[in-house]
């Protein structure tokens, strides 16, 4: 059966994606691309930023801005390029998990402590949280064949702090709680902030049960994550 077929909730969700290559090849070689393709036979509207050098809360800013779409009930999911959609019916679950949460997910943090450099780990020595704490399922490999599945906790939870690789919400997130990507950050702990300022508003972030298949583990501990740590601990007084 093809997949324009299965009944998808496509035409009010737009998909903002940034990459390093030109679009020709973000669609025939990255992860994201290559499963986007038939999602957008059926409705699915792309925002891609190709040849992009510019900090995710930059792009994503400016797609959020974007006056030829004024409905607030648009839906508008931001991923990484580098994940397979392995699920067929992830436009549904992104639209049912919007109606229990305000900003949606894969994985997170129930909780939230002082001086916490990433959802999953609670100091700079990076110790795992307690699994008691930690939500979501990814996916993590190369090609979805030889995936490692991470469970990280049980899913479909509230939680403090979300995972950037993959976010969902309503426009109207960002419009009526006067919510913006940070641009101090460029590809780290943006995913933290956001949290936090939902959280300041009153607002629910949570975890949603969407397979997909992470090519990347992160860069924890590099020279840019520590610079972005620091802005991410003033900014918060911590």
């Amino acid at each position: 059966m093809e997949i324009s077929k299965i009944r998808l909730m496509n035409n009010n969700i737009v998909v903002v994606v940034a990459t390093r290559v030109d679009k020709n090849s973000f669609f025939s070689k990255t992860a994201t691309g290559r499963t986007l393709v038939p999602y957008l036979k059926d409705g699915l509207k792309l925002c891609l930023f190709e040849n992009n050098r510019l900090g995710l809360p930059r792009v994503y800013n400016r797609a959020l801005e974007d006056t030829t779409d004024t409905d607030t009930d648009t839906i508008f999911v931001f991923l990484h390029d580098d994940i397979y959609l392995t699920d067929f019916f992830w436009p549904n679950r992104v639209v049912t998990a919007l109606g229990h949460f305000d900003l949606v997910g894969l994985a997170g943090n129930k909780r939230r402590v002082a001086r916490q450099p990433s959802w999953a780990f609670i100091n700079d020595s990076f110790v795992w949280d307690e699994i008691s704490n930690l939500s979501g399922v990814v996916g993590h490999g190369n090609v979805p064949a030889d995936a490692n599945i991470s469970y990280f906790g049980v899913v479909r939870q509230r939680v403090a702090l979300l995972d950037g690789l993959f976010l969902a919400a309503h426009k109207r997130f960002f419009v009526d709680n006067n919510i913006r990507f940070d641009e101090q950050f460029n590809f780290h702990f943006y995913d933290m902030d956001i949290c936090r300022q939902a959280e300041e508003r009153g607002l629910r972030c949570g975890t949603w049960d969407i397979s997909v298949v992470h090519q990347s583990g992160g860069s924890f501990g590099s020279r840019d994550w520590i610079g972005e740590k620091d802005k991410y601990f003033d900014k918060w007084r911590e």
